[in-house]
């Protein structure tokens, strides 16, 4: 045992983080800058992924006009966490065409992404 385990003791039990797979929709909200709606969705989105157990959302980017926008989700694993949202976004009138990029990585060169557009 070295110096610094005997002084502070064993090693913690910390790990690192997985790597944070993202899943992050860009939408028209059609120029609307009433976000009630939206603020519903979020809702419904963080209950969602609650329930999967499938990471956290992080939250929005609204236009000031409120022509588009961006929702941010990130865990461990891409693909669980958007099957988590997927029919909750299918559902969203104003979700259809959005297109929803999974990044199966940390924000970085090479990593891979995958695109899905909803349907309109």
């Amino acid at each position: 045992m070295g110096i610094l385990a005997r002084l502070f003791g064993a090693k913690s039990g910390i790990t690192a983080k997985p790597s944070e797979h993202a899943v992050i929709v860009t939408f028209a909200y059609g120029g609307s800058t009433v976000l009630d709606p939206l603020f519903a969705l979020e809702r419904k989105l963080e209950l969602n992924i609650a329930a999967a157990q499938a990471g956290e959302y992080d939250g929005n980017e609204i236009a000031v006009d409120g022509s588009d926008g961006t929702l941010y989700m990130y865990g461990p694993d891409a693909d669980k966490l958007f099957a988590a949202v997927r029919a909750t976004l299918e559902a969203c009138s104003f979700m259809k065409g959005a297109v929803v990029k999974l990044r199966y990585g940390p924000p970085a060169d090479g990593v891979l992404e995958r695109e899905v557009r909803l349907a309109s």
